[in-house]
C-alpha cells in the first residue's frame, strides 16, 4: 500500500496539537462510557427498566454515528481542528443541558444532542493526525492520542458509578463533563490562533463525492464491515457488564464499574507496548489474538463464580480490542488519502451504529432472557470477527 507525504498542518506545532487533542478524545472518551455505569440509577430515578434506560446510550451513538456523515466531509471542506472547537463547545453545552434535564425524555433529548456535538471530536482529531503525521510514524502517533480516548472510557467509567452512588447522582457526573469539555475547547481555540490556517484536501468535492470517493474503495467496505461487527458484538454488551457484575456477585456500582473500567487499562497497555507488538506479530496475528481475547474474556465472565476475576479479564479484554482495533483504525485513516476526514468519520459511524444496534439488542435480550445469552453470543461472535478480518488481511497481502 503506497503511503502519500502530504502534510497539512504546521510540524513544529504538532506535539502541543497532539497533547490537546488528547485531552479532548479524554473527554469525549468519558462521555461515550459515563452512562454505562449511571444506567442503574437512571432506571430508579426515573422508574423504567435497565434496557428502557439505555436509550441514554442508544440516542447519544446514534446521534454520534448519524453526525459523522457531516462532520467529515465538512472536516475535509473548512478544516478539521477548528470544526473540533465548535464541536467540543457543542458537547460542552449540551452536557450542562443534560444536567439540567427535568425528565427522562428530556434527558434522552439532551444526549442524543450532546452525540451530535461529540461526532466532531475523536474522528476529526484522528483524521488531523493523518494529515499532519507521515505514515511511518502514524501507528505510534495514534497510540499517544488513544492514552487519552483510553483515560477518559476508564475514568468515566470510575466516574459514572461513583456518582451513581452519591446524591450527586448523574447530573453531577454531566456537570463535570460539560466543565472538561469548555476548558479544552477554549485551550485548543487559543492555539488554533497561533497556527496557520490549511483548506481541507477534498474542499471542492461535495459530500456525496466524497462519501462516494472511500465506499469505492474496496478494502475500505471490508474495514468498515469489521467495525461495524466490533460496535455490535463488544461495545453493545459492554454497555451492561456494571450492572451484570452488581447482580451477579452483589457488588455496589461504584466496585463493579472500577473493575469493568480495567477493560481501559488493558488498552492502555497495548498502546505503551504498541510500537513493540506490532513488529513482533504482524497485523494477521494481532487481530486474530485480539479477537480470541475478547471472545475468551466475555466466557469468562459468564462462567467465573468469583468477583475478583472479573477486573483481570476486563484487563485481558481490553488488552485484545485495541490489538484488533487499533489495526482497524490505522488502516480507517489510509483508506482514502484524498478525503481523509471522511474516510475516518465513516470508520466512527459504522462503529457506534453498530454500538446502538448492540445496546439495542442487548437491551431486549437483558430484559427477555437474562444477561448469559448475552455474554455467550459476544464470545463466540468477536474470535469470528478477528479470525475473518485476519484472513481478508492474508487474501490482500496475496
Amino acid at each position: 500500500m503506497s503511503q502519500p507525504a502530504t502534510r497539512t498542518a504546521a510540524p513544529v506545532r504538532e506535539g502541543g496539537m497532539i497533547v490537546l487533542l488528547a485531552l479532548a478524545a479524554f473527554f469525549s472518551g468519558a462521555a461515550l462510557r459515563v452512562c454505562d455505569s449511571l444506567l442503574p440509577r437512571l432506571a430508579g430515578d426515573f422508574a423504567v427498566s435497565p434496557g428502557t434506560a439505555g436509550q441514554v446510550i442508544i440516542g447519544f451513538s446514534v446521534a454520534y454515528g448519524a453526525m459523522q456523515l457531516v462532520f467529515g466531509p465538512l472536516g475535509d471542506r473548512y478544516g478539521k481542528a477548528r470544526l473540533m472547537c465548535v464541536a467540543l463547545l457543542g458537547c460542552a453545552g449540551c452536557a450542562l443541558a443534560s444536567a439540567l434535564a427535568p425528565d427522562f425524555n428530556a434527558l434522552v433529548a439532551c444526549r442524543t444532542a450532546w452525540g451530535m456535538a461529540a461526532a466532531g471530536v475523536i474522528p476529526l482529531a484522528m483524521a488531523w493526525i493523518g494529515d499532519a503525521v507521515p505514515y511511518e510514524r502514524r501507528q505510534a502517533t495514534l497510540a499517544r492520542f488513544l492514552t487519552g480516548t483510553l483515560s477518559g472510557m476508564m475514568a468515566g467509567q470510575l466516574a459514572g458509578g461513583l456518582f451513581a452512588d452519591t446524591a450527586l447522582g448523574w447530573r453531577g457526573a454531566f456537570g463535570l463533563l460539560a466543565a472538561g469539555y469548555a476548558l479544552v475547547a477554549l485551550l485548543l481555540i487559543a492555539q488554533l490562533r497561533r497556527m496557520p490556517r490549511h483548506p481541507g484536501a477534498a474542499a471542492r468535492a461535495s459530500f456525496a463525492a466524497q462519501l462516494a470517493a472511500v465506499l469505492q474503495v474496496r478494502w475500505a467496505r471490508v474495514v468498515l464491515a469489521a467495525v461495524l461487527a466490533e460496535g455490535i458484538f463488544l461495545l453493545g454488551p459492554m454497555s451492561y457488564l456494571p450492572s451484570y457484575l452488581h447482580l451477579r456477585h452483589g457488588l455496589s456500582l461504584a466496585t463493579a464499574s472500577a473493575l469493568v473500567a480495567l477493560y481501559a487499562a488493558g488498552g492502555l497497555l497495548y498502546a505503551l507496548t504498541a510500537r513493540r507488538i506490532v513488529a513482533r506479530l504482524g497485523e494477521r496475528r494481532m487481530v486474530l489474538a485480539g479477537g480470541l481475547l475478547m471472545g475468551a474474556g466475555f466466557l469468562a465472565w459468564w462462567l467465573s463464580p468469583l468477583w475478583l476475576s472479573a477486573g483481570p479479564t476486563a484487563l485481558l479484554v481490553g488488552f485484545g480490542t485495541y490489538l484488533f482495533h487499533n489495526t482497524l483504525q490505522t488502516h480507517a485513516t489510509q483508506m482514502a488519502p484524498q478525503a481523509r476526514g471522511t474516510s475516518v468519520a465513516l470508520f466512527a459511524f459504522c462503529l457506534f451504529a453498530g454500538q446502538a444496534l448492540g445496546v439495542s439488542a442487548s437491551g431486549y435480550v437483558v430484559d427477555h432472557a437474562g444477561y448469559v445469552p448475552l455474554l455467550l453470543a459476544a464470545g463466540l461472535a468477536l474470535p469470528l470477527a478477528g479470525w475473518g478480518f485476519s484472513g481478508a488481511l492474508r487474501r490482500r497481502a496475496a
